[in-house]
């Protein structure tokens, strides 16, 4: 039967397991999906029906667009009557695009969120008066019967709502965009489908790498699970060796570089100079933090190569700091660059600074450091400007800059920290 799957041309529920179906849908002509994901193979919508003894759960819907394939493959395994239950394992318009026209066809359902979705829910339908939902957290379980689903809330994989709901009689766990991907194959499942690794590692990197450290908790539930079957959101549906994807995202959250520093916090300065003098700056700087005990300090011209590689170094370390001259009112690309690939990692809380020379109007330091703020950094020094070629007494300014932040990151200083997002 697998060797003549293609759901491209079958509009009928596809069986995943005994009484377990795909009900979704295929947009192989997606390119780009939220204006930063490359999509070569377009994406699936993946939606899942399963029956247990006393009614039918449904599990996610599909983008709107989408929604007659969903509901004509629904309908070929399942009466509306039947739907005890509808489960949104996250709240986004790619998943719930179908649940208003659902939730009239099927009055009866009772709709389980996460607990942190009720307001993301209501917002989405716009209907608070006649809205109904059961909360759930980890651990919470529903019975269809002879099945059960249990649930694991995923905070911010990628959202605060997303969850992953397992049926422990089948070993399948439905997991939400965790173990996902953008990757339209019409045969669906993993042993039968193309090479899809590129996409599966491209996928973690721009959803789930800026939230690593949720990507560990959850993986402290779902490691002991059982499985048998992974049943993503997106991409091929995981059934040949599930742990191994499982594995892969334990791998993908480990830092792969050696700890030498030891207890030692780490500094990064980044700079980039056109006539040589943001660079006297940067290595002012740099003498000045490393007079602190403690301070491990690594100095960087962006104008050697590419910033990619760096992006690495800044999420093991404990702080940055810019060095760009202002060319045209602004900082330069590459500093840029740098700053605009921290969105992949997870950067709240760590020590941003910024400095560099100018000519005329100097916009440069303030602008980085808005963008550090805007990333979640702490910026608790003010940064440091010098009117075209620093003289001896501003280059011992930048050394002292450079002490400073050597004494943040050790707390060996009394200035005080502000979080912006305690003003807010």
């Amino acid at each position: 039967m697998d060797a003549v799957i293609n759901a491209a041309t079958n509009r009928e529920a596809i069986q995943v397991a005994e009484r377990v179906h795909w009900v979704g849908a295929l947009d192989p002509q997606l390119r780009t999906f939220d204006l930063i994901l490359q999509t070569a193979n377009g994406t699936t919508y993946n939606a899942y029906l399963l029956r247990g003894s006393e009614g039918v759960a449904v599990i996610d819907t599909v983008k709107e667009e989408f929604a007659d394939e969903f509901f004509t493959r629904l309908e070929s395994v399942a009466d509306y009557s039947e739907i005890k239950v509808i489960v949104l394992n996250h709240l986004e318009p790619d998943h719930t695009g179908a649940l208003p026209t659902l939730l009239q066809r099927a009055p009866q359902a009772q709709v389980y969120i996460s607990y942190k979705a009720p307001k993301m829910l209501k917002a989405l339908l716009k209907d608070e008066q006649t809205l109904q939902f059961n909360p759930v957290n980890t651990g919470d379980e529903i019975s269809l019967g002879d099945r059960t689903l249990r649930f694991i809330h995923t905070p911010y994989l990628h959202w605060p709502d997303t969850q992953c709901a397992y049926l422990p009689e089948d070993y399948i766990l439905f997991s939400g965009d965790v173990f996902g991907c953008h990757f339209c194959d019409t045969r669906l499942f993993n042993d039968l489908c193309g090479d899809f690794r590129f996409s599966f590692e491209y996928y973690y990197a721009h959803i789930m790498r800026p939230f690593r450290k949720y990507v560990l908790e959850a993986l402290q539930h779902i490691e002991p699970l059982e499985l048998e079957i992974i049943a993503p959101s997106h991409g091929p549906i995981l059934r040949d060796r599930p742990n191994s994807y499982v594995q892969r995202f334990r791998e993908l959250a480990t830092s792969k570089l050696p700890i030498e520093q030891g207890s030692d916090k780490t500094l990064l300065i980044f700079y980039l100079s056109s006539y040589g003098n943001t660079a006297k700056m940067a290595q002012a700087v740099c003498s000045g933090a490393e007079t602190v005990a403690n301070v491990r300090v690594s100095l960087y011209d962006l104008a050697g190569g590419e910033v990619e590689p760096f992006v690495n170094l800044v999420e093991e370390a404990d702080g940055i700091a810019l060095g760009s001259p202002t060319i045209n009112g602004d900082a330069t690309k590459p500093i840029w660059d740098l700053l605009s690939s921290m969105v992949m990692i997870e950067t709240q809380g760590k020590l941003g600074a910024a400095f560099g020379s100018y000519g005329w109007s100097g916009e440069a330091v303030d602008m980085l450091e808005s963008r550090l703020r805007g990333l979640k950094f702490k910026v608790p020094v003010p940064g440091f400007r010098v009117k075209l070629i620093p003289t001896e007494e501003e280059l011992q300014q930048c050394h002292d800059f450079g002490v400073q932040l050597g004494k943040v990151l050790t707390g060996k200083t009394t200035h005080k920290v502000i979080d912006f997002e305690d003003l807010v």
